[in-house]
């Protein structure tokens, strides 16, 4: 797995050991960020589920200002700090808890997300509770990203939503 583009691009990052954790294809990546390059300049990222980062870190190095990764997974959060580490980077910040509860703590740091990055294993569909629960967090002109195995359908007042399909996976784009 590497870094598809910018500042560190075509870099090697580590996957979690063990099957827990799907990666993103580079195709799908690349697609995912052409959706979003106005967007992703300045922004400050969430990336749910991070499994090795590879979303976060993509974000970061297509010029997002700050990436909140988050995994309760130990592999997952061995991986990503030794993505971080290998790569430098100094402005991600690693949360190694249940999703909901990371949530929680950027609503009570007042934290303001642009983009969130929903990754979840594809088992999990609580794509409507994870959407209901970022409501707080994501500014009123953010967007919301959902990686599935199939098209999901949530209530959420947005002005465009888009959804592309790359094989067997599902990439949904919600901009509010």
């Amino acid at each position: 797995m590497r870094v598809v583009a910018g500042l560190y691009r075509h870099r090697e990052i580590v996957m979690p050991k063990g099957d827990s954790t799907r990666p993103t294809k580079d195709m799908v990546k690349e697609a995912l960020f052409s959706a979003l390059s106005y967007k992703v300049n300045d922004a400050v990222v969430l990336d749910l589920f991070a499994g090795s980062g590879a979303l976060g870190i993509e974000a970061i190095s297509r010029g997002a200002k700050y990436a909140y990764l988050v995994d309760k997974d130990f592999e997952a959060i061995k991986a990503i700090n030794t993505n971080i580490r290998n790569l430098d980077i100094k402005n991600i910040k690693v949360m190694s808890i249940d999703y909901s509860l990371a949530i929680n703590k950027l609503k009570d740091n007042n934290e303001q997300i642009d983009i969130v990055l929903i990754d979840p294993p594809y088992k999990m569909n609580d794509y409507q509770k994870i959407i209901d629960q970022l409501e707080p967090i994501i500014k009123s002109d953010g967007v919301i990203v959902v990686e599935s195995d199939a098209p999901i359908k949530v209530n959420l007042k947005v002005n465009k939503s888009k959804e592309y399909k790359y094989g067997k996976t599902f990439v949904t784009i919600l901009w509010k």
